[in-house]
């Protein structure tokens, strides 16, 4: 098998223990062929990707957003993103989630494009600042869905963040009413990422590569941890599992490195590219 391309998870497979990339991380990466796509796969958005792909020397490479719902490219001369695919929850579902959500502290967050709104600045926000660098607007949210639906718009992404009782007294809300529209995700048991489900990483790296590369599934190696990259490990030619993956990702995974923390991803690359 010959691979042709990287596709990676971040939280959880790609970053350390500070949710950072480690020096191991950047060097190995670094140590790669300039021309072999590094694509990363995440729920986050544009800008949470985009100073992770300058710390890697790969701004060239596509990135795939919202768990597969915002596909990008961005210009090298410009540095303008071009857009190779986009798919959107309407804001009238978005509107009955947050109806859901009423009456609890959960934070309901709306991401459209590369713009984060949150409700408030609480310790969810804060934490989520931390993790991505990344600084929402706070915006109501009755306002900013009103708003999308003048415009027949909506939002790639609704992150749903609060107390695990909170969360999972909304999950079993939203999970028989919107269960065959919508991934309903929970990310540990404190966030509940929510998706169109026409969408994944995999239909993503698919879409992709069909639409810019000459080679398929079976020419790439992809890493993940979660359940959101489970299809994608199964999919490609070589599926690697991090060693703190949950074990429906190792099981999906042709093999399994060391945990993300001690660099699994770098000694899987080493292994297979530069040993």
């Amino acid at each position: 098998m010959t691979i042709r391309a990287i596709c990676t998870d971040i939280d959880g497979t790609l970053l350390n223990s500070d949710r950072e990339l480690s020096q191991r991380t950047i060097d190995t990466v670094q140590r790669l062929d300039k021309n072999l796509p590094f694509i990363m796969a995440s729920a986050r958005q544009p800008s949470a990707v985009r100073h992770l792909q300058e710390q890697l020397g790969i701004l060239h490479h596509p990135m795939i957003c919202f768990n597969g719902g915002y596909v990008l490219l961005y210009d090298d001369s410009t540095q303008e993103p071009q857009v190779l695919d986009t798919v959107q929850i309407p804001a009238s579902v978005c509107m009955e989630i947050a109806e859901l959500a009423q009456g609890t502290s959960i934070n309901v967050s709306l991401y459209q494009n590369d713009n984060w709104h949150a409700p408030q600045e609480d310790q969810w926000t804060e934490r989520e600042i931390r993790h991505t660098k990344v600084t929402p607007t706070i915006s109501s949210t009755q306002e900013v869905l009103q708003k999308w639906q003048a415009a027949s718009t909506g939002a790639h992404k609704v992150m749903c963040m609060g107390a695990a009782e909170e969360i999972q007294k909304l999950w079993e809300a939203l999970e028989p009413r919107f269960g065959k529209q919508l991934h309903i995700y929970r990310s540990n048991d404190r966030y509940l990422e929510i998706a169109p489900k026409t969408i994944s990483k995999a239909t993503a790296l698919e879409l992709l590569l069909k639409k810019h590369y000459d080679f398929g599934m079976e020419s790439v190696m992809a890493f993940g941890d979660n359940y959101n990259d489970v299809e994608m490990l199964g999919a490609v030619g070589l599926g690697i599992a991090v060693g703190n993956a949950r074990d429906e990702a190792k099981a999906a995974a042709k093999e399994v490195t060391a945990p993300s923390i001690e660099d699994g991803v770098a000694i899987a690359i080493e292994k297979h590219f530069l040993s």
